[in-house]
This record gives structure tokens, C-alpha cells and sequence, in this order.
């Protein structure tokens, strides 16, 4: 009896523990996407010849200050695979606990591949480039990588709703059903208007923010 009080005190003393790790493992992956965005945005207003309407956010890291969106790449990259860790011990026995933050650690990755291997130059950007693009190996790398990172990002949306709805968060589960919808329809419309491509991917990471915030501060239910 002593043994198994012993045994239940120091499970939950662990369980305790690493309750303020978790949070701010899901705060590290929440700041992530706001983070890329506000960086990008700064650099699209600063940079010589970059046009919202013609160019990806991806195309920063071309040119002589690349360097800056290259390292947002791998820093949001590093920030994910965190909240992707901190949503594996949030979840840990929750439905959804398994499939949910290995997904998001694959939307992770992406953005590391997408580091290693950038966007091509086109559409005028970096300055002097050609209006048409020419696609070459690291572009086509770099756009398999973003596809299959916000396919797996949709799809964790729609894991993730369910131990949301389970926690009793039905309007935040309902949400994460219909941004994917979102994300996919500007990912679609992006050929003909680039900004529908920027808006659908800037509202999965501004999601995904906000879900991992919601679970920091009240986990779902087992």
C-alpha cells in the first residue's frame, strides 16, 4: 500500500513537472506562425522590387538579404517541431494524440526543406529577374516540400478537431474542419492570383497558432 502511495505521489509529481513544459512547447509552435508572418511581411515591404500581388513569401529568400527569410524558414521549422512535441504531451491518451502532432511535425519539416531548397526567381524578384519563371530542381523540391507540409497541416486540422470537440471546445473543433477548406481554396486559386495562395497558407499558420494556445491553456479532455 506505502509502495503504490509512493508510486501514485511520484507519477504525479512527474505529471506536474512537465505540465509547464508542455506549455511552453505549445507556446514555442504558437509563436511560430505569427512569427514567419510578421518577418515576412517586413521583408516584402523592404525589399526592392518584391510585390505582394506577384510574388510568394518563398522568393524572399533569394538574393543578396535571403539569408534573413532563410533562417525565418528554419527558425519557424524549429518552433513547429517544438509545438508539434509540446501537442504529443498535451494529447498523450486524448483521441487524435498520436496522428495530430506527427503531422504537424511533418509541417515542420517543410519548412526546413524549404530552406535547403529555395524558390526560383521570377515575376521580377529578386530585382532585374524575369517576369516568367523557369522551374529547376531546388524549385520544384521547394514546392513538393510546401504541398505535402500544408496537406499534412490540413490534415491535422481535421485530427485535431476531435479531441478539441472532446474537451468541449465545439466552435474551435467546428473551425479547424473548415480552415483546411480555406487553406486548399487559396492554394488552388493561387495560380491565378498569388495573394490567394499567401492568405490561405498565412491563415494555417495563424490557426494552428491559435489551437496550440487554446490546448496550452486548457488540454483536452482524455
Amino acid at each position: 500500500m506505502t509502495h503504490t502511495l509512493s508510486t501514485t505521489r511520484h507519477t504525479a509529481s512527474v505529471a506536474s513537472a512537465a505540465r509547464p513544459v508542455t506549455r511552453q512547447a505549445l507556446a514555442g509552435g504558437a509563436v511560430a506562425g505569427p512569427l514567419f508572418l510578421a518577418l515576412g511581411v517586413a521583408q516584402g515591404l523592404a525589399r526592392d522590387g518584391f510585390d505582394f500581388t506577384r510574388n510568394a513569401i518563398s522568393q524572399l529568400a533569394l538574393g543578396e538579404a535571403g539569408w534573413i527569410q532563410t533562417v525565418n524558414f528554419l527558425l519557424t521549422g524549429a518552433l513547429l517541431i517544438v509545438g508539434a512535441a509540446g501537442l504529443r504531451r498535451a494529447l498523450r491518451g486524448a483521441t487524435g494524440g498520436t496522428w495530430g502532432p506527427a503531422l504537424v511535425g511533418v509541417f515542420g519539416a517543410s519548412f526546413w526543406a524549404a530552406a535547403i531548397f529555395p524558390a526560383d526567381a521570377g515575376a521580377g524578384f529578386p530585382a532585374g529577374a524575369p517576369d516568367a519563371t523557369t522551374l529547376s530542381g531546388h524549385g520544384a523540391v521547394h514546392m513538393v516540400a510546401g504541398t505535402i507540409g500544408y496537406l499534412a497541416l490540413c490534415a491535422a486540422f481535421a485530427v485535431l478537431a476531435r479531441p478539441l470537440a472532446a474537451g468541449g471546445h465545439r466552435g474551435w473543433a467546428v473551425a479547424s474542419r473548415l480552415v483546411p477548406v480555406a487553406v486548399l481554396a487559396g492554394f488552388m486559386a493561387s495560380a491565378a492570383f498569388v495573394p490567394a495562395f499567401t492568405a490561405g497558407a498565412g491563415l494555417g499558420l495563424l490557426w494552428l497558432a491559435a489551437v496550440m494556445a487554446r490546448l496550452a491553456v486548457a488540454p483536452a479532455n482524455r
